[in-house]
């Protein structure tokens, strides 16, 4: 199969850094582009060479494109999801999927019910680092893992700040932003599902309105695995990290949250100090390439829909132990009702 032909609903800053040129190195082209300012969407097209700029949504979903790649703030992802899905157009969605988790499920279900694909955004199940850490787990190098601790502590350049600093309304914060990766990178490196989440938030001046801009925790897993983060925006100066130690040895992934290809893995053993091999490449070009094997049914994306509602989850039990002061429960259920007969009639 050739490439996709890409509709962008969103002018966003990762789509022109990272995923138009991932889609074009995966063979496929980005055929529109729409952003609610009309002189941002022209702009945007403009300068990377896109032949279609609208505000229109139905008109960027009846452009000729095939999938949809939204990067839209967080609280539009839903309509726009059940939208292109209705239009008959695979869907990948940047995380969190939704404010809340009934319409995290029903943009998966809709999805499914219009026989479209949909993949979510998480980009760090790509990275060479992470793809080791698992496969060094499967093969048992470690034993059984017993902790986890995840540091990705960084400082949220000028450019990038905006909403995720401003607007609770949007899913602003820390929280929504970084530790959804987290936990999706925890998952698909230990292959278990959390279960649980006891947090503490914190404000360092960063965050405004209310939102956290730093936040530490411990996730319990199904397995009796417990992982420890520190998420935050404010840190200059600290070093990203993942490590996973088990019954026979440590595995510890330097340099590694983060959307650059680079990073590396050592493997700790009473008999054996190693660094594993990493092979980097491109994490958004693997994910579209993987996302256009799935739309040729040739696997699944990266990261899909389902992972999408369990990352999410794990986010919203993480502000919600902060809030509280007590662990708080993680929902893995990624299936639901729609909400009403209007909303499956619209994504079939």
């Amino acid at each position: 199969m050739s490439g996709l032909r890409w509709g962008l609903i969103g002018a966003s800053t990762i789509a022109r850094e990272w995923m138009i040129e991932a889609i074009r190195g995966a063979a496929g082209e980005v055929g529109a582009v729409m952003s609610s300012d009309p002189e941002r969407a022209q702009r945007f097209a403009s300068e990377n060479g896109i032949a279609i700029a609208t505000t229109s949504l139905d008109a960027l979903l009846g452009s000729g494109i095939d999938a949809v790649y939204i990067s839209t703030t967080n609280e539009h992802h839903c309509s726009q999801t059940l939208a292109a899905a209705a239009a008959g157009k695979h869907v990948l969605c940047e995380k969190p999927l939704a404010l809340n988790l009934p319409d995290a499920r029903r943009m998966v279900a809709a999805c499914k019910a219009a026989g479209v694909q949909m993949g979510t955004n998480h980009h760090l199940r790509n990275a060479a680092t992470h793809r080791a850490i698992h496969a060094a787990i499967k093969a048992g190098h470690i034993g059984k893992p017993l902790f986890a601790r995840v540091f990705h502590a960084v400082y949220l350049p000028p450019h990038l700040q905006g909403w995720r600093i401003e607007r609770p309304e949007a899913g602003g914060g820390v929280v929504l932003d970084i530790t959804v990766h987290d936990v999706d990178t925890l998952r698909f490196a230990l292959d278990e599902n959390p279960v649980a989440v006891t947090a503490m938030t914190s404000r360092g001046g960063m965050g405004q309105a209310g939102l956290e801009d730093g936040v530490m925790g411990v996730v319990r897993f199904e397995n009796g695995l417990i992982a420890q983060f520190h998420d935050a925006f404010t840190t200059r100066y600290a070093v990203t990290g993942f490590e996973v130690h088990g019954e026979e040895g440590s595995l510890i992934g330097t340099d590694c949250m983060t959307q650059v290809p680079k990073g590396e893995v050592l493997l700790r053993t009473r008999d054996d100090e190693r660094q594993l091999s990493t092979a980097h490449e491109n994490l958004y070009l693997r994910a579209v390439r993987l996302f256009g094997d799935a739309v040729a049914a040739r696997g699944a994306p990266s990261a899909t829909g389902e992972d999408g509602i369990k990352s999410l989850s794990a986010a919203l039990s993480t502000r919600e132990a902060a809030r509280t002061g007590r662990e708080a429960p993680i929902d893995l259920t990624t299936r639901g009702a729609y909400g009403t007969n209007e909303d499956l009639a619209h994504a079939r």
